[in-house]
């Protein structure tokens, strides 16, 4: 990646590019935003920055991508680059070759692997163990002990901490510590949805660049030029459906294929509306139930977060159609028959209401809520806001 590949954020990338020219980085940022807004992949960008050897000055287009520094910046295996998330305590304990051979780390092993393979296909996605308790303190001691090592001349130590809101108390103690007396090598960038979780003497102690959600123009746009591939109607549906949240949209890009009506994207939206038409057919409702809980089990968290942000963009055409019958900007323009259909028959339903609670469900869906409570009382509540009268 390099500053051309960000998509918007062009006063933050100004003002970073600004300290990198005249050698004023701060010791510690806060990136803060939007889930999905791109943070992550910013700081990674710095990375490759501080550390790529092609270039010369900061003033460039950034890191170039291609060298041995940045391929490992990349797969995450940079000496320079220390990258910290919420993960599993299984994988932190202390212990013999043996110990560490147990079924217990193998599997946690395995699950943190995924996840990084996961964040290298996508870097818009921010990976968390689902049992973890947060980032651990055990985390903190590690990178105080990575922070003695300097790093070769000319280069910086980067430590980039995800969802650094989920900071164990006792690992944020310690790293406080460490912003208090930075080493001059080490740059540390902390990112984070939830700013306002973080101990303030933490926050005081970081220069805060804070990240708005990418516009539908911005996306839009990056995409014509960078993937021109990829046309209407399915460069727009990509567009709606991601809503700038640009981790949902870098799956969508990469589900898609030569033929857009067979995109797994496409699928999933269809799926989702086979579900509301047995929610919404009285003889068929012990089916929903029966496919409300099978989509909470078979399908993943990003899975059933598309699903539901189909949903919500059907809602937001439909809704559209009612108020203006011509209305042609349509998330969905490949399916208007069906839209009106959906019109003419729920001439009563509630859906600034049904808007609100398709919001919720995918709010619960991404802060690790249970999918099967979650989908069950959306399933329930969708029957009964449809059939207003």
């Amino acid at each position: 990646m390099s500053w051309k590949n960000i998509i918007g954020q062009k006063q933050q990338i100004r003002v970073l590019r600004k300290a990198l020219e005249t050698g004023r980085f701060a010791h510690a940022y806060l990136f803060t935003g939007p889930e999905g807004s791109g943070k992550e992949s910013v700081a990674f960008e710095i990375a490759s920055i501080l550390n790529c050897r092609s270039i010369q000055t900061s003033d460039t287009e950034g890191g170039c991508g291609t060298c041995p520094d940045c391929l490992q910046i990349q797969s995450f295996m940079h000496p320079n680059m220390e990258y910290i998330f919420p993960v599993e305590s299984a994988l932190l304990d202390p212990g013999d070759t043996a110990k560490k051979e147990n079924k217990r780390f193998t599997e946690a092993k395995e699950r943190y692997d995924a996840l990084l393979e996961q964040k290298k296909q996508n870097p818009y996605f921010s990976p968390a163990m689902e049992r973890s308790m947060g980032i651990l303190t055990e985390q903190i001691i590690t990178l105080q002990h990575k922070a003695s090592f300097m790093p070769r001349e000319g280069s910086k130590k980067i430590f980039i901490i995800s969802q650094a809101e989920r900071l164990h108390p006792s690992a944020a103690n310690k790293l406080l510590k460490l912003l208090e007396e930075p080493p001059a090598h080490i740059v540390f960038i902390l990112v984070s949805s939830r700013p306002e979780a973080l101990l303030p003497t933490i926050r005081s102690r970081c220069q805060a660049i804070k990240f708005s959600r990418v516009t539908a123009s911005e996306l839009r746009l990056w995409l014509q030029e960078n993937r021109p591939e990829i046309k209407d109607p399915e460069l727009s549906f990509i567009v709606s459906f991601s809503r700038g949240n640009l981790r949902l949209a870098w799956e969508l890009i990469n589900s898609s294929d030569n033929n857009p009506s067979e995109t797994a994207t496409i699928m999933l939206r269809n799926q989702a509306l086979d579900y509301l038409r047995l929610v919404l057919t009285p003889s068929r409702f012990h089916e929903a139930i029966t496919t409300c809980e099978q989509n909470a089990k078979n399908l993943s968290r990003s899975e059933l977060t598309l699903f539901l942000a189909a949903l919500l963009l059907f809602f937001q055409d439909v809704n559209h159609r009612r108020i203006k019958p011509d209305f042609q900007e349509l998330n969905n323009p490949d399916i208007t028959d069906a839209i009106d259909r959906f019109v003419k028959n729920f001439p009563n339903a509630d859906f600034f209401q049904i808007s609100t609670i398709t919001e919720e469900a995918i709010r619960g869906i991404e802060r690790n809520a249970s999918p099967l409570l979650i989908m069950t009382s959306f399933t329930a509540d969708i029957k009964t806001l449809m059939q207003r009268k």
